[in-house]
């Protein structure tokens, strides 16, 4: 996996993509207070228009990845990604 700077911008209700509680939040005082400002992922205000946030990202993204939809940016970190060997070796137990 790589490290990615995930630039999550604003929506038009003030929301974002948030990894660390994974889920969409409204990025206001509560939030940089009690959870962006202890998180080791994050990164920066994008400009004081949402928050940058930087983890290791299994998905091939861009560098940095633009966050405009936090919704569909949820869904989209729902999907784990299997590596071959993983599924090679659960192939062979049920076999056995």
């Amino acid at each position: 996996m790589k490290t990615v700077n995930h630039i999550n911008y604003m929506d038009q209700e003030g929301q974002v993509y948030c990894c660390l509680r994974n889920k969409v939040v409204k990025l206001d005082d509560q939030q940089r207070e009690q959870f962006c400002k202890g998180c080791s992922m994050f990164a920066g205000t994008a400009d004081g228009r949402g928050v940058e946030c930087v983890w290791e990202d299994s998905r091939n993204v861009s560098e940095p990845f633009i966050v405009l939809d936090p919704t569909k940016e949820f869904f989209r970190n729902q999907v784990r990604h299997v590596s071959s060997n993983y599924m090679s070796s659960l192939v062979w137990f049920a076999a056995n």
